[in-house]
Parts: structure tokens; sequence; C-alpha cells
């Protein structure tokens, strides 16, 4: 029989997610403890080797709740994980100008310099990746592509991961000085570039305060794939030796985001203030960004859409070169935990 897992290392995104929701209620704590797990904050830890596995997935015995990205580059990397969830809550993502820029419309944009942001010493640059994701689909719309467009770099010193994350009063605050972020959108408003992508509560947030003219917004589009991105659909991952060795941790994990989304489902209020402070926003912009009903958009399932997105997303971040190798995401997949649990829930029920 194997010993109880000591520690379990979690972290997610500062993103909407049952993960994020569980740990604040204390739920994903009582369901692991009672299996005599410690639950420990990666992103919290004063080690930057430790907190780097936020992107690199290099910790054993931890698990993952946020954007696909850095979830898909660890496993081209040949990092043992799997997707034991995906998770779709749909929201902003905004091609966004200045007022006075004459761009009104996506073709406009043809000829016009787009800003990117370009974090050279981070492993993966995720934020680069999303931005170029929401400009080709935004283009592709009207028969135009990245290269009709002059693209502008906006260089960013050290990681993602040199700050230190701390909880305060509930919300994950990075230590790292505001001057360091939104070099794009800086960018922006002096002329030095046309247009940028931002998504999400704090680029719904940055557009009002700036008066900036949406272009588009992806996340809006009918079609699924023209929304998938970094956050749709977001990916639930653990480690190999994890579900391996202490499967029962694997499945508590999973057990308790599903108890969190199934509470927001009926608690729209609460919900937005607790996305409130998963964001670092305020409750009418999580309603801007996630929608009204965004307590109901936190489903965590293994359905079509979501995987065959996933895979679409892949084959995107191996064409433009983020990713060494393309590969199949359905054999990351494991639904071991989704099924276990649905077949307690099934007996239960009977």
């Amino acid at each position: 029989m194997t010993a109880p897992l000591d520690i379990l290392w979690y972290t997610r995104c500062p993103v909407p997610t049952g993960l994020g929701i569980a740990v604040q209620k204390g739920w994903l704590q009582d369901t692991v403890g009672a299996l005599g797990t410690q639950v420990r904050s990666l992103r919290e830890s004063s080690d930057k080797a430790v907190r780097e596995s936020h992107f690199d997935h290099s910790l054993r015995n931890s698990v993952r709740h946020g954007g696909n990205i850095p979830a898909i580059w660890a496993r081209a990397q040949g990092r043992e994980t799997r997707v034991i969830g995906l998770s779709w809550a749909d929201e902003v993502q905004l091609i966004l100008t200045r007022a006075d820029s004459g761009i009104k419309t996506v073709k406009d944009l043809k000829g016009r310099r787009f800003g990117l942001p370009d974090w050279a010493c981070a492993q993966i640059d995720f934020t680069r990746a999303q931005a170029l994701r929401g400009l080709e689909n935004a283009l592709r719309l009207e028969g135009l592509q990245v290269g009709d467009l002059q693209l502008v770099n906006f260089r960013y010193e050290g990681t993602f991961s040199d700050p230190q994350v701390r909880s305060v009063n509930g919300t994950p605050v990075s230590t790292q000085r505001a001057e360091g972020r939104n070099l794009e959108l800086v960018g922006l408003l002096r002329g030095e570039v046309d247009a940028i992508f931002l998504k999400g509560a704090s680029a719904a947030r940055q557009a009002h305060e700036f008066g900036l003219h949406t272009v588009i917004d992806t996340g809006s589009h009918p079609e699924p794939l023209i929304r998938s991105n970094n956050g749709t659909p977001r990916t639930l991952a653990v480690d190999l030796n994890l579900l391996d060795n202490h499967f029962d941790v694997a499945s508590g994990i999973l057990d308790s985001v599903l108890r969190a989304e199934h509470w927001a489902h009926t608690h729209p209020e609460e919900t937005r203030r607790y996305l409130a402070r998963e964001t670092n926003s305020s409750e009418y912009w999580v309603s801007a960004a996630y929608g009204d009903n965004a307590h109901l958009r936190l489903r965590t399932e293994l359905d079509e859409q979501a995987i065959d997105a996933l895979q679409d997303f892949t084959h995107f971040l191996h064409r433009w070169r983020f990713i060494p190798n393309g590969f199949d995401a359905r054999d990351w997949i494991d639904r071991r935990p989704l099924d276990a649990l649905q077949d307690r829930t099934t007996a239960l029920a009977g």
C-alpha cells in the first residue's frame, strides 16, 4: 500500500477557476487533508524553482488549473502530466486602438503597427502567444494574415516567476513593481503602435479607463475556435506520479473543484466576489469581462468542444514555434478521476 502523500502543491492563474474558489473556501485543503496530505501554494513559495513549476510543471505531486499555454508547452517538452479536466469560461479578448487612430474595423488593421509583449528570458512566453492567437483569429475573419501588419516587440526583463506571489485577504498579489507591466499598452498610448491585444477583467477596465476603441472582441464570437485561446479552454493538469501513486488525492482535487463549481452555480453574487479576489479586480469588471452569468461558466468537464479546441490550439503553438513538437491532445487526457467521481455519484443516486 502506498504511503499517504505528504504535500500537494497547487497553483492557479488569476482567472476564474473552480480550483481558485475551492482554495478560497478551504475545500481543497479539507478534502486532501482528510487523506493525510498538506496543501501548499506553489506561487507563494520563496523558492523561484518551485514558482517556475507554475509554467513548466517540473514539481512532482502538483496540480495546476489555468491557462493552457504553459501546460501545453510543458507537455511538448516531455513533462509527464495529464489533463483531468477542461473548463471553458469565455472572457473578453480585445483588439484595442486609440480613439484617434482611424482604425474602426479589423480590415483597417492592414499595414498598421501591432504591439506584442516579448518575454525573451521566459521559458514560454504565454502573453505573446495569446496575443498572436487573438490577432490571427481576428484577421482570419476578414481574409487577412498576421504578415499583413507590422509587428512591434516590447521587451520585458526577467521571467514570470521572478516575483513571489503573496495572498492578501484572499487575493493573490504579485510583488513585481507596476512599472514593469503593460509595456505594449504604454506604447499604444504613446503612439508607438496602432493596436494591441488584451484580455480579461484588466482589459475591460483599461479599455474603459483610457477611452480605447475595441476593434473586435474575439471572445464573444459565435465560433468556438475563434474564441479558443490561452483561457479557452483552461487545463486542470496533474503530474503522472500523482495519478499513478496517489489517485485518491487526484480524485480529491477534482472533487473539490466540481464541488466549488456546483456551489457557484447557485451563488452568483458570492461567486462574483470570489472571482474579484481571484482576478484582483472589482465585481463590476468581473461581470464586464466574464459576463453576468460568470458563475454558470465555471464548469470543468472533458467535452468534445473543449478537446477539439485544445488540439487546434496545440497546432497553433507548434505552427508559431512556441512548442518544439505537436502531439495528440487526446493522449494527454486521463478520464479516470472524472469517471470515478461520476460512477460514485451514480451509485449514490441509485
